[in-house]
C-alpha cells in the first residue's frame, strides 16, 4: 500500500516550514514541569492529574512535564491511499519515539490517530492541518498581535490556544479546531502555550532580494520567492536559524531547574480576561522576536538552494554575542511559558 503522507507534509513544510517543532521535546517537558511545580498542591494539579490520567485509555503516571510534547507525537500520523490513517514510526529515527513513550499505550494511540484524522482538514483542503496550529509568521517590524496581519490565521498558535482554554471552560471547541474532550485540551494547551513562548514560532524577518528588511503588511502580500518562512530557510552553517532557536540549552535537561523556577515565580500577572492572554503573549514574544534578529545580514543564494527553504545564509555582527543572548532568551522564554501555563490552569481551577 503507497503511503501518501509523505507527500502531503512535503507540500506543508514547504509551504509553511514554520510548522517545525518548536523547543523540541526537552523544551516542552521543560515548560510543563515548570507548571507541575508551581501547581504544587492546588486544586488546579488534583483536576490536572484526575484530566490526564482517565482509565478509559489507560494512561497513569501523566503530567504536564509528561504531556508537553504530545501535539508533536501527531506528526507520525499518516494519511494512506486507502484514506486510512496510521501511526507511523521510522525506523531510521527510532529516537523520534522517546517522547511519545507515554502515549503508547493501545487507548493512547488511538486518540492520537484520532485527533489527527479530526484536524487534518484545513479550510476544506487536505494538508494535515494540525501542523500548522503551532506557529505565527508575523513581520518583527509590527509591534504588537493583530490577527489582521500577514502571517496569521484562523488556525494558528493564538487561536488554538484560545480553542483549548474554551473546551477546559466546558465549552464546545471553536472552529476549525476538533478538541474532543478537556484532555486533549489539556495536552495541546501544554505544547502551544510552549509553542507561542519560542521567539521564531511568532516573529518572522521578510527580505527582499538584496536582503533588506520588507514590510508585509504595507504590500499586503507575502513574496514566495523571498520568504524566509519563520527562519527555516536561513542557512547558519549545517543547520537553518529556526532549527536554532529551537534547541535549548544542554545544561536545563527536560526539567525545571532552580533557576528557571525562580524565573518564573517573578513573571508578572496577566491582566484582562483569560481569552486576551495568548494575543497579549503573542505581542510579548514578538517583541523577543525583534532581539533574536538583531544583528544579522542576509544574502539570497545564487542559484536558489533547493528546496527553496533554504534560500538565505545569514552572517552576524558578533557571533559570539548573539549566541550567549540566544542562551539568555531562551531560559527566560521557557520560564515564562511555564508560569503562564500554570497561570491559565489556576485560573480555571482556583
Amino acid at each position: 500500500m503507497k503511503r501518501i503522507f509523505t507527500a502531503l507534509n512535503f507540500l506543508v513544510l514547504v509551504a509553511f516550514p514554520s510548522a517545525a517543532v518548536a523547543w523540541g521535546f526537552e523544551g516542552h517537558r521543560v515548560v510543563g514541569s515548570i507548571a507541575d511545580k508551581l501547581l504544587d498542591k492546588t486544586n488546579a494539579q488534583q483536576q490536572v492529574q484526575q484530566i490526564l490520567n482517565d482509565a478509559d485509555s489507560g494512561s497513569h503516571g501523566l503530567d504536564l512535564r509528561k504531556s508537553g510534547p504530545w501535539a508533536d507525537c501527531v506528526r507520525s500520523v499518516a494519511k494512506f491511499d486507502d484514506g486510512k490513517f496510521h501511526y507511523v514510526v521510522d525506523p531510521d529515527h527510532l529516537e523520534f519515539e522517546v517522547p511519545c513513550v507515554p502515549f503508547n499505550s493501545v487507548g493512547e494511540r488511538a486518540r492520537i490517530v484520532d485527533y489527527a484524522k479530526r484536524n487534518w482538514k484545513c479550510d476544506g483542503i487536505e494538508r494535515a492541518c494540525h501542523t500548522m496550529f503551532h506557529f505565527e509568521d508575523i513581520s518583527i517590524l509590527q509591534s504588537r498581535f493583530d490577527r489582521t496581519f500577514q502571517g496569521t490565521n484562523n488556525h494558528d498558535v493564538v487561536a488554538v490556544i484560545g480553542a483549548a482554554i474554551a473546551v477546559l471552560k466546558d465549552k464546545p471547541s471553536p472552529a476549525p479546531f476538533s478538541i474532543k474532550d478537556k484532555k486533549e485540551a489539556l495536552m495541546l494547551l501544554v505544547h502551544f502555550i510552549g509553542d507561542l513562548h519560542q521567539p521564531l514560532h511568532v516573529g518572522s524577518v521578510y527580505l527582499g532580494a538584496d536582503g533588506k528588511t520588507v514590510d508585509p503588511d504595507a504590500a499586503h502580500t507575502i513574496d514566495p520567492a523571498t520568504e524566509t518562512t519563520g527562519g527555516n530557510s536561513i542557512q547558519d552553517q549545517n543547520l537553518n536559524l529556526h532549527h536554532e532557536w529551537d534547541d535549548i540549552p544542554q545544561d536545563i535537561g527536560d526539567a525545571a531547574t532552580r533557576e528557571l523556577l525562580a524565573d518564573a515565580r517573578s513573571v508578572p500577572a496577566s491582566t484582562g480576561p483569560i481569552e486576551s492572554w495568548a494575543d497579549a503573549w503573542a505581542t510579548d514574544t514578538l517583541l523577543v522576536a525583534q532581539d533574536a534578529f538583531k544583528g544579522l545580514t542576509f544574502e539570497l543564494t545564487d542559484p536558489p538552494a533547493k528546496p527553496k527553504f533554504n534560500n538565505w545564509t545569514v552572517a552576524f555582527d558578533n557571533h559570539m554575542a548573539y549566541l550567549q543572548r540566544m542562551d539568555a532568551i531562551k531560559r527566560k522564554q521557557l520560564a515564562k511559558g511555564g508560569a503562564r501555563l500554570a497561570e491559565v490552569l489556576k485560573t480555571i481551577w482556583p
